[in-house]
């Protein structure tokens, strides 16, 4: 899906009509919270014909609006949200996967599995999913977060991977619930 979804952010953006983002951080203790109001001019409301996404510290807004170009004029945003909800059936079954193969013990599935997600998440601008992923996938293949050094134990990087998708799966939760409540909000 990573490179077919990348493949369609960049060639969508040369048929994106006439619209605009603006955006404005909110400082709360501890994190920056970015919210990015998409506006298309034919869709002028009281709010000035947005619809705010609060993406908190887990979604990158320009990546983002990229696959909300994609929409066409619809008020729904379909196309979209079908990327988006087929992503959290994806990583859903992909955590899974990932519970299983650390079961197992195999850490070249899991290496495998994060580097899958990772790309995903990227797509959709959920960074701090993307950032999980790649950790999985460097201690799948016996290396510390970074790739930069060797871990030869597989017990240490099995234990790596426990925690980090216990932290990844937190973050996705989050996001989760940011671009479900972004979409709820434009069926109500």
């Amino acid at each position: 899906m990573a490179a077919r979804g990348e493949h369609a952010v960049a060639s969508s953006m040369a048929d994106a009509g006439p619209r605009s983002a603006e955006s404005s951080e909110h400082k709360v203790p501890g994190q920056t919270r970015t919210s990015v109001a998409v506006t298309d001019p034919a869709d002028q409301s009281e709010e000035g014909g947005a619809n705010a996404l609060d993406y908190g510290d887990n979604i990158d807004p320009p990546t983002f609006e990229q696959i909300l170009e994609m929409d066409e004029d619809d008020g729904g945003r379909e196309f979209s949200r079908g990327i988006v909800y087929g992503f959290f059936e994806q990583a859903e079954s992909t955590f899974n996967k990932m519970k299983e193969n650390l079961e197992r013990r195999d850490l070249a599935q899991l290496s495998s599995l994060g580097h899958f997600l990772k790309g995903s998440s990227a797509t959709l601008g959920l960074t701090k999913v993307k950032d999980g992923c790649e950790k999985i996938q460097w201690y799948g293949l016996h290396k510390d977060g970074d790739g930069a050094h060797d871990e030869p134990s597989d017990d240490v990087c099995l234990d790596r991977i426990r925690a980090t998708l216990s932290q990844v799966e937190e973050d996705y939760g989050e996001a989760e619930k940011v671009l479900r409540e972004y979409y709820d909000a434009l069926d109500g």
